[in-house]
């Protein structure tokens, strides 16, 4: 078996092949275009039982790995903390991009179960407006505050509600009132309003599109209490299939609620993982919360803790950790519902009733 690494750039592609055992054969550099990657697939024609490790870059990788895949082959990322940590015990000293291609393909050689590439979907479309609409709301509230001391200086009696500059009819009523003040402050304060007023409408709009996403692929993910579509959506967006994940400690593991052993000896410790995706971290938690507030399922399950002695900060953890399995079965469920929706067959037709008039000939 052939492994190839791949160190990618904006502009140039590296790749490495290695050995059964780990021994470098043959290196390639190309152009990162569409006539280096023809040179990539001609030059994988000379090895046989191919498998392609990249960096995990998919910003610089998205259009490599399509055309590997288009091209039959099989290809898995490796996280480029693994990378380094090979590199850095490799016989040879420095950064290249031939040595970190070389890195790539050793790490896919000796790590079993790294994830699968595949072509994009509606999981990335989700990501992608999730993350727009975070960053369309981080602008939005920027104004918001820049606004509010200009609003200030105009009517210092003018009194504007906590989270009450994303309402139309309010928006609107303060534009209109700043029409009867002149001066570049007003004409300011103006304009930062009708932008905002865009970006809510706009916000809203991809809310709306994310919710018909999420509740036509994960309608398992929204029946767990306490997570709205928008943090179904972080989750969909950043786990990018659960499958890859071989259980529910996995998944715990990459999104932070697994804790981290500090023992040496006979006692068992640990210790808060600080690590992990911070953003799943975050909708696990927003949901905990939302469970105690509203009363839900999490709520017996957070009081029994309490009741056993742990604090507050202990209890609401160890809470996140149980949405966190309770996500990753209904994602598995969802995307098992999916998978057996596109490979089964077809209902068959319904019979067509016969022609009127043949019945009235016969």
């Amino acid at each position: 078996m052939t492994v190839i690494g791949i160190d990618a750039h904006k502009n140039w592609r590296t790749l490495v092949a290695v050995d059964e055992v780990g021994k470098r054969i043959d290196v390639l550099t190309v152009e990162a275009r569409a006539a280096g990657h023809q040179k990539i697939m001609a030059w994988l024609e000379q090895f046989d039982g191919v498998c392609i490790a990249v960096e995990d870059c998919r910003h610089l990788t998205r259009r490599l790995e399509a055309d590997l895949l288009d091209a039959g082959h099989k290809v898995v990322r490796v996280h480029t903390r693994l990378m380094a940590g090979m590199r850095r015990s490799g016989r040879e000293l420095g950064k290249s991009d031939p040595i970190d291609a070389e890195a790539v393909a050793r790490v896919a050689l000796r790590e079993d179960d790294l994830p699968t590439a595949e072509l994009p979907g509606p999981v990335r479309e989700i990501k992608l407006l999730s993350d727009h609409r975070r960053s369309l709301v981080s602008r939005r509230t920027a104004m918001q505050s820049k606004v509010r001391w200009f609003l200030h200086e105009i009517d210092p009696e003018l009194q504007i509600p906590s989270r009450a500059l994303r309402r139309y009819h309010l928006l609107d009523e303060l534009i209109a009132r700043l029409y009867e003040h002149t001066g570049a402050v007003a004409e300011i304060a103006r304009d930062l309003l009708e932008d905002i007023r865009t970006l809510t409408r706009r916000i809203n709009e991809i809310e709306s599109r994310l919710t018909k996403l999420v509740r036509a692929d994960h309608p398992r993910l929204l029946e767990v209490p306490g997570l709205g579509v928008l943090g179904a959506a972080t989750i969909i967006g950043e786990t990018a299939g659960v499958r890859r994940f071989k259980s529910k400690d996995a998944f715990a593991r990459f999104n932070g609620t697994a804790p981290i052993p500090v023992w040496s000896g006979n006692k068992v410790r640990v210790r808060l993982s600080r690590g992990g995706n911070r953003r799943i971290n975050t909708a696990l938690h927003m949901a905990a919360v939302t469970q105690l507030r509203l009363g839900a399922e999490g709520t017996a399950y957070y009081d029994k803790l309490i009741a056993s002695g742990k604090t507050r900060t202990e209890a609401l953890r160890l809470l996140r950790r149980r949405l966190s399995d309770r996500v990753f079965a209904a994602m598995r469920a969802d995307e098992t519902r999916a998978v057996l929706d596109a490979t089964s067959p077809p209902p068959p037709a319904a019979p067509q009733a016969p022609n009127a008039a043949l019945q009235t000939a016969a």
